[in-house]
């Protein structure tokens, strides 16, 4: 059998041999003594990029936004979040267990935001029966889905007025800034910082499509980042000689932007290449990640759909539904691979 095209996820990647040979080379230090040069590194190339004065780096993007909401937030608060966004539904409750910050979920539109008039309807009135209302917390992308930049600045703006503070989870932030420039002719790297200026805070996560091990970054003002800089080291995030990871964060940014173009380009391939298949309904993607829903005879025989796929050496999941996500590990022989293996199952 060719090798095993892994669809599951864009975490799944390898370090390429010049991300390797970065790594090998960082100067070290202690990153709980904030001795670290690469991590330090990072830190400032990662904040400067996006227009901050700080950042923190931590091993994953959940402990990322954990910081972020603990920092903005006391106990007794709230956070506007959206039902689908990844530190609400994926994370544990981690706010709530750890924080005792109440989340206060939204349904999403179908473009992924949320309405502007839920939000507003949402933030609740300075009584003692409720609890305080501080933080709007949006994702982008979120399930692939770009936020658009006007919407972004509307919502972020309806926030500031109502006195909340903002976040955003921005684990596959490059993909959205890459997807904005497609659309206005502009750089990647210019519009990740657009993206972000929307926010006093943002998590990027490097483990994704960026292609690095593993890390993420929190990005925001010194006195917030000093604030984090305490969560992180009560929920064992504080790393020694972390450097090593940072210097692959590094290398991910000088050299991985650009190139997820070509990932959403092989997510549209797929795309392309299952559209047509009876009872199989294909989300078009804006970025690198595919959705399928499957109805009629098509859904009477999903559940043999992924042990089939993984049979034939294709790795996908379907925890609520089949989801595909293109990375820098898959390419367009891949791609036509899982195509071929979905057409023959559905055509048998």
């Amino acid at each position: 059998m060719s090798a095993m095209v892994d669809l599951r996820s864009d975490t799944v990647t390898q370090p390429t041999p010049a991300m390797r040979a970065a790594m090998a080379a960082a100067p070290l230090g202690d990153d709980v003594f904030a001795g670290d040069p690469s991590v330090n590194a990072l830190q400032d190339k990662i904040a400067a990029l996006l227009g901050f004065e700080a950042a923190l780096f931590v091993p994953t993007g959940t402990q990322s936004n954990l910081c972020a909401i603990l920092s903005h937030c006391q106990r007794g608060d709230e956070y506007i979040v959206g039902q689908q966004q990844h530190c609400y539904r994926w994370e544990g409750g981690g706010a709530a267990v750890f924080g005792s910050v109440q989340p206060q979920p939204l349904n999403h539109a179908t473009d992924g935001t949320l309405p502007l008039a839920d939000i507003e309807a949402a933030i609740k009135p300075d009584d003692a029966h409720f609890a305080r209302t501080r933080l709007l917390a949006l994702e982008n992308t979120l399930g692939g889905k770009l936020l658009p930049q006007a919407y972004l600045e509307e919502a972020t703006a309806l926030a500031r007025r109502q006195g909340l503070s903002r976040h955003l989870d921005g684990a596959r932030l490059f993909n959205a800034a890459v997807a904005q420039a497609a659309q206005t002719g502009g750089d990647a790297r210019a519009e990740a910082h657009r993206i972000a200026q929307c926010f006093d805070s943002v998590s990027v996560c490097f483990s994704k499509g960026l292609g690095a091990p593993v890390g993420s970054a929190l990005c925001g003002s010194r006195e917030f980042i000093a604030r984090a800089h305490r969560v992180r080291k009560m929920a064992g995030g504080g790393m020694r000689q972390a450097g090593l990871l940072a210097a692959a964060a590094s290398h991910a940014l000088d050299h991985h932007i650009d190139r997820l173009a070509d990932d959403h380009a092989l997510a549209r391939r797929l795309a392309d290449g299952l559209a047509g298949l009876p009872g199989v309904q294909v989300e078009a993607p804006q970025t690198n990640i595919v959705f399928v829903d499957l109805d009629g005879p098509a859904r009477d025989r999903s559940a043999g759909l992924l042990p089939h796929l993984a049979a034939q050496g294709i790795q996908a999941t379907g925890l609520y539904r089949l989801r595909f996500v293109t990375h820098l590990d898959v390419d367009a022989a891949g791609v036509d691979r899982a195509v071929a293996v979905m057409r023959d199952y559905f055509a048998g």
